[in-house]
């Protein structure tokens, strides 16, 4: 592959700004590398990304790894920022053999039995050690009260087993810095959905886990027309073989994530009991009830996922990562890094400003390569986790930074303008993207999964009738890249865009399956990029506080941070600006918008509009404001569907339930916490008070959740 041109910032054009002390403490705290004693190993920052790019030099041939470290390390200097897995493992192996450059994972599909379930439990505890989050899918298990013929008893339902790897997680030792995340997702239709809705209701429950909702296309269409939504779940053989008639009124054919053990069809959909036929918005109406108190669950808009699934002639997508940007199969492996965009805003908050999109492309294309060569290196503990990455190689290429570059821009997030702005950011890192995995390809070779055939069936008929069109029947063999490249949906819009491109891959491959993917980025945002916004977000504030883990703290840490654009704009343009501020010689300009004062609709429309780009997902938090009106709250999730979206989530503080990562002052000192006493009597103190407990210092609300949680002390 020829190595772009690398072309050097004219110091003149770019003042660097001072990384605040939160940045570099989370750096050393979570990505530099130490020895044994805790002694470092990275001097400074630049000397991490050193050992990064020497690290996925070394996958390439000798006689150019030199070449190819130098132009890594360039990358990285230039805004090329790898997953936090990459960061802290990568190059590592002498103080930390055991870990994985891989964020996270998706189980392999939980089975409906008690050894299945402990074997997937186990197999998560090892992902988990080798410091990768986890995600599931539980409701392949039958609901609370089914009959287990083996045990001659009732089954205490998903929710119960659930709680089980929730434990494991907060118990394993997670290697490489980070404590275990984990993601359940659960069928709409599934007879105990109401119980997953309101299962964090009960402090600590469930608290390793992210929730969310796989949503049909029929679930919202029910809703919208006030219409009923069946309960369902597979009948057993034991069922079937005592007489059940399988024509009966309450017996449905569905899609399910296995026939183990089923009643199929021909046309591969397994046999469903229908337990109870409720009314679709009573169930609406409890989902975004504790949506809009305790911000779970989100939505995972399960159709569009696979519709949209470059893999979609392999692949039954029913599971996420942890932070729902990587919808996976089992098995499946989320490979990710960001592109900080603040990094080429040349002369920002003046009317000359202007984005550098040749640098940009430049920086793309090279970590293009970076990310592949993660593959080689991946360190995931299970045979079917490194078979799945190694086969189709996908990774996740996305941004941060979206929100204080509009800022620094001029503009106003969910503007018009701002909106052209992001789907160019979005479709130009994905026609850059392509362009190096099709060069990769012809360099080192496609994805096995390209190569292969794959038989056409009744199935990849009806989803994608194109193929009809073009004159495949049923028995007919295709190869991946031709199913991927010429009929994927998505692949399709690239073809609208550069159609040479997608013909060349039709004929040769790409080196990976899945290019893109926007993560949520908290710590990478707030460490290497100085506090730049989190991914595709807006600054949550331009002041405020992040609460962060410390090994040997009882509770969490309350850290105060600045965003990036305030901190450019003190110190390019006015030393003495500040939010809220009504000094003239303080005062902001209008375009320094934050979440507390964007419409749930514009972060949607932002969301949207990266989306059509996108060939995964991308992880994306409605911030709303705590007297958000529930009326005006609960049709947000309507409109990201009507939108097009793969996922959504929300988040408001509630400091009744839990007030999350990140919080506003105001927030606080806006908060009472009442703590009662040994001797029966109470205390309260304002959230953002201090309060001395079991000798150490605490603010009153991280004390306070704490104990509530069931976390305290266990650090």
């Amino acid at each position: 592959m020829s190595a772009p041109k690398l072309k050097s910032v004219n110091p003149t054009d770019e003042k660097i700004i001072p990384m605040q002390e939160a940045s570099l403490d989370i750096w050393d705290k979570k990505y530099r590398l130490k020895d044994e004693e805790s002694n470092p190993v990275d001097l400074d920052v630049n000397a991490t990304y050193k050992r990064v790019a020497k690290a996925l030099s070394d996958v390439e041939e000798q006689e150019v790894r030199e070449v190819w470290q130098e132009k890594f390390l360039w990358a990285l200097q230039h805004g090329a920022i790898p997953a936090g897995r990459i960061i802290s493992n990568a190059g590592a192996q002498k103080y930390k053999p055991a870990t994985s450059t891989i964020n996270c994972t998706v189980s392999g599909i939980v089975p409906d039995s008690m050894s299945g379930i402990l074997e997937k439990n186990l197999e998560a505890g090892l992902t988990l050690k080798a410091g990768c989050g986890i995600g599931y899918e539980f409701s392949t298990l039958r609901p609370k009260g089914a009959y287990v013929a083996g045990a001659g008893a009732y089954t205490s339902g998903p929710l119960s087993f659930m709680d089980i790897y929730d434990k494991m997680c907060f118990t394993v030792s997670s290697a490489g810095g980070r404590r275990g995340a984990q993601m359940a997702t659960f069928d709409v239709s599934h007879p105990d959905v109401f119980d997953f809705v309101k299962a964090k209701r009960e402090d600590g429950r469930l608290r390793q886990f992210n929730l969310s909702l796989l949503i049909t296309e029929e679930f919202i269409d029910a809703v919208k027309k006030d219409g009923d939504w069946d309960l369902t779940f597979p009948v057993s053989q034991k069922e079937i073989e005592g007489g059940l008639d399988l024509s009966g009124d309450n017996i449905v054919w569905k899609q399910f994530p296995t026939s183990d053990g089923y009643t199929t069809n021909e046309n591969g959909l397994v046999a469903c009991r229908i337990y109870e036929s409720i009314k679709a918005q009573k169930l609406w109406n409890a989902i975004m009830s504790s949506t809009y108190d305790y911000a779970e669950p989100g939505f995972i808009l399960i159709d569009e996922v696979n519709k949209k699934n470059n893999n979609w002639f392999c692949e039954d997508i029913r599971a996420t990562n942890p932070c729902g940007e990587q919808p996976l199969p089992p098995y499946g492996s989320c490979l990710l890094g960001s592109v900080n965009l603040t990094k080429f805003v040349r002369k920002p908050f003046t009317e000359d400003a202007y984005f550098d999109w040749d640098e940009y492309k430049e920086v793309v294309n090279v970590f293009t390569r970076m990310l592949d060569n993660v593959v080689e290196i991946n360190g995931l503990p299970l045979d079917g986790q490194r078979s799945e990455i190694e086969y189709k190689r996908r990774h996740g290429m996305g941004f941060l930074g979206l929100g204080s570059t509009i800022t620094m821009l001029g503009m106003k997030y969910g503007d018009p303008e701002s909106l052209e702005f992001t789907e160019r950011v979005s479709k130009d890192m994905a026609v850059s993207g392509l362009a190096t995995g099709l060069e990769l390809a012809r360099e080192k070779g496609p994805a096995p999964v390209m190569d292969d055939d794959f038989k056409v069936t009744s199935e990849l008929l009806f989803k994608q009738p194109r193929l009809a069109t073009d004159g495949y029947k049923a028995g007919d063999t295709v190869k991946g890249k031709v199913l991927l490249a010429k009929y994927s949906r998505y692949m399709e819009k690239i073809a609208e865009e550069d159609p040479e491109l997608v013909e060349a891959i039709i004929k040769e491959g790409c080196r990976f399956s899945h290019h893109s993917s926007i993560a949520p980025t908290g710590t990478i945002s707030l460490s290497l990029a100085n506090n730049v916004s989190n991914g595709i977000e807006p600054s949550f504030a331009h002041h405020y506080s992040r609460n962060v883990i410390r090994e040997g703290k009882k509770t969490k840490e309350k850290v105060d941070v600045f965003s990036y654009e305030l901190l450019s704009y003190r110190e390019l343009i006015n030393p003495q600006a500040m939010p809220f501020s009504t000094d003239p010689n303080e005062i902001l300009p209008d375009y320094f918008v934050s979440s507390e004062n964007i419409t749930p609709k514009a972060h949607v429309d932002i969301q949207a509009a990266a989306q059509k780009w996108v060939d995964s997902s991308i992880s994306k938090t409605i911030n709303v404001p705590t007297d958000c009106d529930y009326e005006q709250f609960k049709d947000i999730y309507l409109y990201a569907a009507e939108k097009g979206l793969k996922g959504c989530t929300t988040f408001r503080f509630n400091p009744e339930a839990f007030q999350g990562v990140l919080v506003k002052e105001s927030d606080l000192e806006n908060t009472t916490y009442s703590f009662t006493l040994d001797d029966g009597s109470t205390v309260e103190f304002k959230g953002n008070e201090e309060v001395e407990y079991d000798g150490e210092t605490h603010t009153a609300a991280n004390l306070f959740d704490a104990l509530k949680e069931g976390y305290y002390g266990k650090f």
